[in-house]
């Protein structure tokens, strides 16, 4: 019986096969220190989390990592928690807020300065400044005009004749008051995102459109709007991530106060971890992971509406 023998690979072949090794660990290397990175400041982090969530930990415990194990039982305190219900309404009102109102104005700003008139870079590098302050300054800056009795909101109010407003110690108002200064402060990043996304337009679309007898809220709304949104999405789902997280602006303006009427899950999960004398570790995490599902559920649904608005 007659085989025929592999033929030898030749130079080039054994030459273009070493590329190729060194390629890809090339591509491994540059790839390590992300891996890394996440798996030290993400994935530990969320583990850890998760762990401690499912334990009983004091502070004891907390140091010597001999805690008994909780189950479920963490989380079964929260939800019987009579803090849940209004901190899980104050959270998404918050959120959606926020977002409907920094996304309507930032739109809206973006479409004013994307007429480019004099001193339109001027004034956008202005409408920045919101956003790179600290927000220990912002948060601060918001207390003291929001200050019932040397406040300039409630001087501004008093000479339309209208009487001082308990803006940061009244349960009417503390959760608006938080609100409003959040939604100052994100303003300025949906105003960058989508004018960037406007100026990627191109002109003669909108030139089209004109010449077709559209008038331009018809322009706006069948032509700039739609190819606008997966920009629009991107805004919206980073804007959703990080106001849910919001924590150092409540805490400096009311502390989720008074009487609960600002608080939130970040704030009642940092109460609960580090805000007492008995700190009750287990529930603080256990509150923290049901804002971490929060944020997937809204982000997962956003995208899937997003998807299907696509496809038709």
């Amino acid at each position: 019986m007659h085989t025929s023998a592999r033929p030898a690979l030749t130079a080039r072949e054994v030459r273009r096969a070493a590329r190729g090794r060194s390629g890809q660990w090339a591509a491994w290397a540059f790839l390590a220190p992300v891996v890394l990175y996440l798996l030290a400041f993400y994935a530990y982090p969320l583990y850890r989390n998760v762990e401690l969530s499912l334990r009983n930990y004091t502070v004891r415990s907390f140091v010597q990592g001999d805690a008994p194990f909780a189950g479920l039982g963490n989380y079964a305190k929260v939800f019987a928690d009579a803090t849940f219900g209004p901190a899980l309404w104050h959270t998404v009102v918050f959120t959606l807020v926020s977002l409907a109102f920094q996304f309507t104005i930032g739109l809206a700003l973006a479409l004013f300065f994307g007429k480019n008139f004099r001193l339109s870079a001027t004034l956008r590098a202005l409408f920045l400044v919101p956003w790179l302050l600290p927000l220990i300054v912002s948060a601060s800056t918001w207390s003291w005009m929001l200050n019932t009795d040397s406040g300039v909101v409630n001087t501004a109010l008093s000479w339309l004749g209208i009487g001082p407003v308990n803006w940061l110690t009244s349960p009417d108002w503390a959760l608006w008051s938080v609100t409003i200064a959040n939604i100052w402060i994100g303003v300025p990043f949906n105003l960058v995102v989508l004018y960037s996304g406007l100026q990627a337009i191109p002109a003669a679309v909108h030139e089209a459109a004109a010449l077709d007898g559209a008038n331009a809220w018809q322009r706006f709304w069948k032509v700039t709007f739609p190819l606008l949104r997966p920009v629009s999405a991107i805004t919206l789902l980073l804007g959703l991530v990080y106001t849910l997280k919001v924590f150092d602006i409540i805490w400096i303006m009311t502390k989720g106060g008074p009487s609960g009427a600002s608080t939130t899950f970040a704030t009642w999960s940092y109460r609960l971890g580090f805000g007492n004398l008995v700190p009750s570790f287990g529930p603080g995490a256990a509150v923290g992971n049901l804002l971490i599902v929060m944020a997937l559920v809204f982000g997962l649904v956003y995208i899937r509406v997003q998807r299907r608005q696509a496809l038709t």
